[in-house]
């Protein structure tokens, strides 16, 4: 086996629980193949360095070895190496912020000032994270 088609890889090794499930992701530039966006069709060779956008965090696996059926979990090792960088796996722990705004029951809906002070509550945490 020289080639295998990369979604059916990806379901293989277990990246993705279905093979439609790793079309989709393909499809919607999740997966990257040596760094090009690629489709689910397109072949896997070894040595191939796979890239999975999962939620936050980007997974980056080499191909070891093609495998055309899905494998039990204990031998995945055999065809794919985990080389994702601890920075993106440190993602995985950062703790969510959550804000609760309290309001005494019966009040109703926020007034347009409160809505305008909520508002800009809101940008002033997710403005000052991404910085």
């Amino acid at each position: 086996m020289d080639d295998i088609r990369l979604d059916k890889y990806l379901w293989a090794v277990r990246v993705f629980k279905t093979r439609s499930d790793a079309a989709d992701a393909i499809r919607n530039n999740k997966v990257t193949v040596n760094g090009s966006a690629a489709k689910p069709s397109r072949e896997v060779k070894v040595g191939d360095v796979i890239a999975v956008r999962k939620m936050q965090v980007t997974y980056s696996y080499r191909v070891l070895d093609l495998v055309s059926s899905r494998q039990p979990a204990k031998n995945v090792p055999l065809y794919c190496l985990n080389i994702t960088p601890q920075e993106e796996l440190d993602k995985l722990s950062i703790p969510r912020e959550t804000i609760f705004v309290f309001r005494d029951r019966g009040t109703g809906r926020p007034t347009k000032k409160e809505r305008r002070e909520l508002d800009g509550l809101m940008d002033g945490i997710y403005y000052d994270g991404d910085e």
